[in-house]
């Protein structure tokens, strides 16, 4: 899949992001590791330099693994060198830097762990990464709508701890009175969707959504597939029979819509979204656990009154992934890490299975193409109130 990049990619990818943004302009007589690892694992800035198409990414034999590890070993032991109390005056200048490629490091965790299933779904031999913890298929919570007023709200992240440019600046903004589904949409849910012919319902679904189902031949969410009269799932633990409620995984932004308009309801935007996690802790099931699939079992007793909020699945909302009033882009080449993306494409909020706990946040906006469908992303469900 174009979008999807092999592992040593990723691995190599971050290793460049600390050599060309920390090492090369600021550790003086720093030599690269090889010239032109700076066009293979450039993913998308554009005033660095040249790049190796993200399509033939797969196609790169060469480095090797052991080579990408003995890159990451040269780039550690000069940052290791640049961490020397020498260098203070250094590091306070670029302390936002590192936290930059830290977070963005963390990112990548996540996509090693999406782009290896999707690599790997298409295996008759269904490769297991790791074991399931288990085999029993906890109930979900009971279903309830959960009310909150509407009025003057803020949204964005403030405070001193890191954040993306995305999700700043803090700013107000006018709410309806709405209510959110408690929990997750199931997969014995959207079965149900899917039985009453969902998918041959063009009344449903956007006009685009309804193009790319026809084109891409769209009859359940990716990695579904019938199996002996009963449906199965590829997951990272190999070819397991669909758990029925667990959360639906793997859908796109228009099956999102569709099925929401199939139930009576919307997707949430993302001030309402944030809006109602403001009182929730953050708890859920997160790529920490090692489970890397959803699971039905809700956060902890003190989860509040909404269920799964953050891990397990990211939630499309029905925002458009634009900037903030007074957004500003950053300056330069790292000015490119998210202001360019902001066209065609879809909020989500909250965290999956697949994303490390630390990097999770009630202000974090990721983003995706509404076709998008290899992320851990499901459905929350909103109506006005």
């Amino acid at each position: 899949m174009p979008e999807a990049s092999p592992v040593k990619w990723h691995l190599a990818h971050t290793t460049w992001f600390f050599e060309t943004f920390v090492l090369m302009p600021h550790l003086k007589d720093y030599r690269p590791f090889h010239p032109q690892y700076g066009v293979l694992f450039n993913s998308y800035y554009e005033a660095i330099g040249p790049r190796w198409p993200r399509p033939l990414r797969g196609l790169l034999s060469r480095p090797t693994v052991e080579e990408v590890y003995a890159y990451r070993k040269y780039v550690n032991e000069h940052l290791e060198y640049l961490f020397q109390p020498a260098f203070a005056d250094v590091l306070a200048r670029i302390a936002d830097i590192l936290r930059l490629g830290l977070h963005h490091e963390q990112q990548h965790q996540e996509l090693l762990v999406t782009d290896l299933q999707h690599a790997w779904a298409a295996n008759p031999l269904h490769p297991v990464y790791r074991p399931a913890a288990r085999a029993d298929e906890l109930p979900a919570p009971p279903s309830a709508w959960v009310p909150f007023d509407g009025g003057v709200v803020s949204i964005g992240h403030d405070g001193d701890e890191f954040a993306f440019d995305n999700e700043l600046p803090r700013h107000r903004v006018y709410l309806q009175s709405f209510r959110l589904a408690n929990r997750l949409v199931t997969n014995e849910e959207y079965l149900r969707f899917l039985v009453e012919g969902g998918y041959d319902r063009p009344d449903l679904w956007l006009s685009d959504g309804w193009a790319v189902c026809r084109a891409q031949a769209w009859t359940a969410p990716l990695y579904w597939q019938p199996h002996e009269g009963e449906w199965f799932t590829t997951t990272l633990a190999g070819f397991r029979p669909l758990d029925r409620q667990a959360p639906v995984c793997h859908v796109s932004y228009y099956e999102a819509d569709a099925y929401a308009r199939w139930a009576g309801a919307r997707l949430p935007t993302e001030a309402e979204w944030e809006t109602a996690a403001a009182r929730q802790p953050l708890a859920g099931h997160f790529q920490d656990s090692g489970r890397l699939r959803p699971s039905a079992a809700p956060a902890p007793d003190d989860h509040g009154p909404l269920y799964q909020l953050y891990g397990d699945v990211w939630q499309w909302t029905a925002s458009p992934y634009i900037g903030y009033p007074g957004y500003r882009p950053a300056t330069g080449a790292l000015g490119e890490y998210n202001g360019k993306f902001m066209c065609n494409q879809l909020v989500l909020r909250g965290a999956s299975c697949a994303t490390p706990r630390s990097h999770a946040r009630r202000t974090y906006r990721n983003f995706f193409p509404p076709e998008a469908r290899w992320q851990f992303a499901g459905i929350r469900l909103a109506q006005e109130l």
